[in-house]
């Protein structure tokens, strides 16, 4: 026989199990939400276009199924992982850099690449291009050591402030492309910055604003070389240029650093083109994305004819070859963290 306690507790419960019968036949069953791992991506073509790339390429029954360490991506950063108007970020670091280095050099005053960065007159720092304003910057910081130039540019990040939004420049990081590297990262890619810019210059700030560390970060390099130095060995900067990542440069900086091609590419201007197109040379399931500046009310709009951010040639052929093409206003619902 069954203690009374015993009994009684076994009612309740029979009675309780009862009560919400009726329940358990009238409501849906509850269902978790699936994750949206994209979620600043609005439902579109372009969306869809990056899920079913890496769903295709990680699924290990498809024909295209890439083993981990094949999954590379490439990434341009001014204009496609943050913003680049009114000027290239890192001109604002050099024209401070610059500033502060002219009392040495009293030449500069009849340099029209020095004169026009002082100015911020755009279409004739363009029209120079980014070389010659890399070697006044590698004139400018000669003999200063790796880590002391590390330091300036740690100073910039922290101090510096975007003339239009009045916010540190890496809070103009693209918050849908925040998302869509943390994707790839946790489906075994293998994320890397294939810039113009001076390589010191990310690698700086990489792994905070992209979780990308600097031996995955290829720019445009000034000379180094070791010395000793009060009694440390030290690698001291050189006023020459070492290489430039812009343009046919930018495969061939891949191919130098990497040693292999990727199978997805993101750009947003004619000087990705060639990364672009080496991208979509390799066989197999390949993902070519481009960034179509068209929201002029959050960011920017602007693509042919642009001095900053040139956006023709390759927009004809991502057109023409069928590549994604991100339409900014279109396709992201945020496109700053701080929105």
């Amino acid at each position: 026989m069954e203690k009374p306690g015993k009994l009684l507790i076994g009612r309740r419960r029979f009675m309780l199990a009862a009560a919400a019968a009726p329940l358990a036949t009238t409501l849906p069953f509850a269902q978790a939400a699936p994750h949206d791992p994209l979620p600043s991506w609005r439902n579109g073509t372009a969306k869809k276009a990056i899920m079913d790339f890496v769903g295709t390429v990680t699924n290990t029954e498809s024909k295209e199924y890439v083993e981990p360490e094949n999954r590379i991506a490439v990434f341009d950063n001014d204009g496609t992982l943050w913003s680049e108007q009114p000027l290239y970020f890192q001109l604002y670091f050099m024209i401070a850099q610059l500033k502060e280095a002219s009392p040495r050099h009293p030449e500069w005053k009849n340099d029209p690449v020095f004169n026009a960065l002082m100015t911020g007159d755009v279409n004739a720092i363009v029209k120079q291009g980014v070389k010659p304003a890399l070697e006044l910057l590698a004139v400018a910081n000669a003999g200063m050591t790796t880590e002391e130039y590390g330091r300036k540019i740690d100073d910039w990040i922290h101090f510096a402030r975007h003339p239009r939004f009045n916010r540190p420049y890496t809070d103009l990081v693209y918050q849908p492309m925040r998302e869509l590297l943390a994707y790839f990262k946790a489906n075994w890619f293998k994320n890397f910055i294939v810039s113009g810019g001076g390589i010191e210059f990310m690698r700086a700030w990489a792994r905070h604003a992209y979780d990308i560390p600097p031996e995955h970060v290829i720019g445009s390099s000034i000379k180094v070389e070791f010395a000793m130095k009060d009694g440390q060995p030290v690698l001291n900067r050189l006023p020459k240029l070492d290489f430039i990542d812009d343009g046919a440069g930018k495969p061939v900086g891949i191919y130098r650093n990497i040693g292999q091609r990727p199978i997805a590419a993101f750009g947003n201007s004619d000087g990705d083109l060639q990364m672009l197109q080496w991208t979509a040379g390799g066989k197999g399931a390949r993902l070519l994305g481009l960034i179509h500046h068209t929201d002029r009310q959050r960011e920017w709009a602007y693509d042919r004819g642009s001095p900053i951010g040139l956006l023709d040639k390759a927009l004809d052929e991502a057109y023409a070859k069928g590549w994604t093409v991100v339409d900014m206003a279109r396709d992201w619902s945020r496109i700053y963290r701080f929105e």
